[in-house]
């Protein structure tokens, strides 16, 4: 059985956050949202008191051009606060969107600059997903509290006015009123709760469901499924994913259909138990027909009021879980320093040190890196090769600050990277990475990063050492071709290995101190990857850098070179030094030695 599970914020933790947020972007939110309400109850009473004054005027027997004025009346301020009720709800529309535009700028902003961790945890990402959820339309409860609110506001408002105009009924029967609906409110409030008791359940399906969609969808794949015939298969697992979703769907509506028969039945007793009274005093005491429709129509417009304050607080709570989770996921804890720290020491280079690092990923029992200790000196050229699993990858992410060891400490310039601002340390590197990530955006803005503050000069400079200036050439506008067709139709496709040398340009304008290399010539061509080689002396010169390759032919122009296995640093040297020791090293730049030498034997037998 299933414990309950509260939200971390409240509803007035979450009240306080929209207001808070409206009052910070667009305060006409919520001066229109009062107004709103204010007009609601306006109208709603005149049309409470046309039918009861126009019957006492007929009871009366009042002259006809008295009775015609009372009519017009009541019928141009209807009139007035419908016309003024349409304009501020045609108004308030907008801002509301406004609101839950900056939200949504919130919720992007934490996912572009929270901790690298929690980019990987799932227990984050489920967070980031139903933020996400929450604020993708009209209805979802970044924007829809406002209706809710105002809501709130209006049955509240009509709640008091009615309660002081039955004082002269009997307080019995409005006790009545009060407890049936506050008992039907926790009850709907606890069976409403269940979604939120089963969100992880909801989040998995509608995740995996996303999931599918988008890769069907996306252009990378589309050779992938056709050449392999995936789509019945994707079919299949798309269709088995929607029926566990749609019978999670039809499980949450038995439970919300007893809500449902409760209000029913509390509705029935309260309204039956009103009008009971009413007749009685309309017979036994001779109430007169103005009063007795007056106190009718109060008293279902009180029974009105108080069962629409509850169920728009009920509505509350339930949006209130969905801006919870936006909460908790704006404010998830970030294990790094993102403001304050120790300044970055002003240097022309940098020495990065490993002290007796160990480290495993989160959730795993085997450690990636055991107990390493090393130093990067200043200027210095270093390669990194061992096989797959040995700990490459994971070194560099240690060291660029992505992960902090479980042991040991990773050092600059003699301080614990702790210490610094982590977005002022990631300022000092310049990086490719296995993964590459790139926008639809034009060729000068992919190596700039940047729309605006972008060096022409710079950017032909970094293209050129990078070999992509002859590509550049050929494209149609130049530096200024989109790249990708996924936002402009009229983008250019780049092959994998322009791509990598796009990335690598990317990095060499950005110009850090030091510079990560992680396997940047994998999609490239031996004699492309020979003019990279070429030019890394000139891409160096001046930074510490760091150069991670399969390849170990690649090495030989590093001032020392490490071999990594099983998470430890098993050899180390320079490229002589390591095939005269004989160990692993040599053993592998032999194999891919053979490896060229038996095709180069083979091509010529054929020729």
């Amino acid at each position: 059985m299933k414990s309950k599970e509260k939200p971390k914020y409240g509803i007035w933790q979450c009240v306080c956050f929209m207001v808070k947020t409206a009052w910070g972007s667009v305060r006409s939110v919520l001066w229109l949202s009062i107004t709103f309400a204010i007009l609601s109850v306006g109208i709603n009473l005149a049309q409470l008191f046309i039918a009861p004054m126009v019957m006492q005027k007929v009871e009366t027997l009042a002259p006809l051009g008295e009775l015609l004025a009372t009519i017009g009346i009541f019928a141009g301020i209807l009139l007035v606060l419908n016309a003024l009720l349409g304009y501020v709800e045609e108004n308030i529309m907008y801002g509301r969107i406004d609101v839950r535009s900056e939200v949504i700028h919130m919720i992007n902003h934490k996912a572009f600059t929270t901790s690298y961790p929690n980019t990987k945890d799932p227990k984050v990402l489920q967070l980031h997903r139903q933020a996400l959820i929450n604020c993708d339309s009209n209805d979802r409860p970044s924007e829809h509290i406002w209706h809710t609110l105002t809501g709130l506001l209006i049955n509240l408002v009509g709640f008091v006015i009615y309660l002081f105009l039955l004082t002269d009924v009997n307080l019995f029967l409005i006790g009545i009123v009060v407890a049936t609906t506050v008992v039907g409110f926790f009850v709907s409030r606890h069976i409403n709760q269940w979604q939120y008791r089963h969100k992880d359940e909801l989040m998995r399906y509608e995740k995996e469901l996303g999931y599918l969609v988008s890769k069907t969808e996306s252009i990378k794949l589309a050779k992938d499924i056709r050449i392999f015939g995936l789509a019945p298969w994707l079919n299949g697992v798309f269709n088995s994913t929607r029926r566990l979703a749609e019978a999670f769907s039809v499980r949450r509506e038995k439970v919300y259909a007893w809500n449902c028969v409760v209000d029913v039945i509390l509705q029935f007793a309260r309204n039956g138990i009103a009008y009971a009274y009413l007749i009685h005093r309309a017979l036994a005491e001779g109430m007169a027909a103005s009063e007795f429709l007056l106190y009718f129509t109060a008293f279902t417009g009180f029974s009105n009021w108080v069962t629409g304050l509850l169920s728009e607080f009920t509505t509350l709570h339930k949006e209130c879980l969905g801006l919870s989770m936006i909460q908790e996921y704006i404010h998830a804890p970030e294990p790094f320093r993102f403001e304050g720290g120790v300044p970055i020491p002003k240097a022309e280079r940098y020495e990065l040190t490993l002290e007796n690092v160990s480290f495993r990923y989160p959730g795993t029992e085997t450690d990636i890196i055991r107990n390493m200790s090393l130093t990067l000196h200043p200027g210095e050229k270093i390669a990194l090769v061992g096989l797959n699993g040995a700990g490459k990858t994971t070194f560099v992410k240690l060291l660029c600050g992505f992960y902090d060891p479980d042991e040991g400490r990773v050092l600059l310039n003699g301080i614990d990277i702790r210490e610094f601002n982590r977005q002022e340390y990631y300022d000092l590197f310049s990086a490719v990475f296995q993964e590459m990530s790139m926008l639809d955006l034009t060729v000068a803005e992919h190596v700039a990063q940047s729309v605006e503050k972008i060096d022409l000069e710079k950017v032909m400079d970094c293209l050129e050492k990078a070999g992509l200036t002859a590509k550049v050439e050929k494209l149609p506008l130049g530096v200024e071709t989109h790249v990708g067709k996924i936002a402009f139709l009229e983008g250019v496709e780049f092959s994998g290995g322009e791509m990598q040398r796009l990335v690598l340009a990317r990095a060499l304008y950005k110009d850090g101190p030091i510079l990560v290399l992680d396997e940047p010539t994998a999609a490239l061509d031996p004699i492309a990857e020979n003019d990279i080689y070429m030019k890394y002396h000139e891409m160096t010169k001046g930074k510490t850098s760091l150069f991670i390759s399969h390849r170990l032919a690649s090495t030989r122009f590093c001032d020392r070179i490490l071999f990594l296995q099983n998470g430890v640093i098993a050899e180390e040297g320079t490229h002589e030094q390591l095939l005269a020791l004989g160990g692993e090293y040599a053993k592998l730049f032999q194999v891919q030695a053979r490896y060229y030498q038996e095709g180069g034997e083979s091509d010529e037998k054929e020729r």
